[in-house]
């Protein structure tokens, strides 16, 4: 495999990290108050800011603002602040199986993120070291597997709602880019039997009106078999079926761990690749880093890198 040395990601040289948990959000209505990471480089100011959505996977811990390090990281020490919420349905929390929304609680999850949003005077007030550095006007919003789920309602993607039959809308106008990783694709046909059964608020979504940029995340080899019945192309479903712009990477021979973004040496990662880790934070940085800063070439030659090698890491396309 071609290894991403990534002279764009070295354009921002990568500074020690600040990282602050919990930060407790209190939160009228909700089970429990909402819990959240800040992370930040420990110096610069005017920081876009990136809320990082977690999946569901088996482990007790990466499902909270414990995990996803390999990412939050990377993102902090080259330029953003990452705020990881804990949401409802992380184990870490223990909440009882008949609370409402259990057990994945897909509103409150994207309601997490508006939420944080709406207190990020309240955050910067909880990190001494973070006032006045924060640019609440350029903000992205990421997520995987789940956390894609919850991630792409923020960009604009509408479902159904299982319980009454409305259609829900829980776009911010506030977040201006996104990043989905291994995120669910369309309902109806595509779900396997377990998903139609157990979630059925992926049997209505509609990525139609997802018009926000977004970068789309797959791995060739991301079958998902509990979820869906069409393999990883499903996965392939935010960008195939929304507006543009968009772009698609696709990444060689990946399943859906990515590599290992969820944790560093993680028993759940099937194909643990540090080399592919890395193509994942730079080119998701390289993405967001132009995306916010329209002249920075960085996502140019991230692009550019990936494809300069014989076996390259991925492929990438654009609409």
């Amino acid at each position: 495999m071609s290894t991403p040395t990534s002279a764009a990601a070295h354009r921002v040289p990568p500074t020690p990290v600040l990282s602050v948990s919990p930060v407790v959000l209190p939160s009228p209505g909700r089970a429990v108050d909402l819990e959240v990471r800040v992370s930040a480089p420990l110096t610069g100011g005017e920081l876009p800011v990136i809320l990082l959505s977690h999946g569901q996977g088996p482990s007790n811990h990466l499902s909270s603002l414990n995990g996803y390090a390999p990412l939050a990281h990377y993102w902090a020490a080259h330029g953003f602040v990452v705020i990881q919420p804990t949401h409802l349905s992380s184990r870490t929390l223990r909440l009882p199986p008949d609370t409402p929304g259990a057990p994945l609680h897909w509103r409150s999850r994207a309601e997490d993120m508006t939420r944080v949003l709406d207190r990020l005077d309240a955050l910067e007030a909880a990190v001494p070291q973070l006032r006045g550095r924060l640019d609440g006007s350029r903000v992205a919003v990421a997520g995987h597997s789940m956390g894609g789920h919850t991630a792409s309602l923020l960009l604009g993607a509408r479902l159904t709602d299982p319980d009454d039959g409305t259609e829900v809308d829980l776009s911010d106008p506030r977040v201006t880019a996104g990043v989905l990783l291994a995120a669910p694709g369309r309902g109806g046909d595509s779900l396997s039997e377990y998903a139609a059964r157990n979630l059925p608020f992926l049997d209505g979504t509609d990525f139609s009106r997802m018009t926000t940029p977004a970068l789309v995340v797959a791995g060739e080899k991301d079958a998902s078999a509990h979820l869906t019945v069409r393999g990883p192309e499903w996965h392939t479903d935010p960008y195939v079926l929304s507006p543009g712009p968009k772009t698609l990477l696709t990444l060689s021979g990946a399943e859906h761990g990515l590599g290992g973004i969820a944790g560093y040496d993680a028993a759940e990662t099937t194909d643990e690749s540090p080399g592919r880790v890395a193509a994942v934070q730079r080119l998701t940085w390289a993405y967001l880093r132009s995306a916010f800063h329209p002249a920075d070439p960085a996502w140019k030659e991230a692009c550019d890198e990936l494809t300069a090698g014989a076996a390259p890491y991925g492929r990438i396309e654009s609409k």
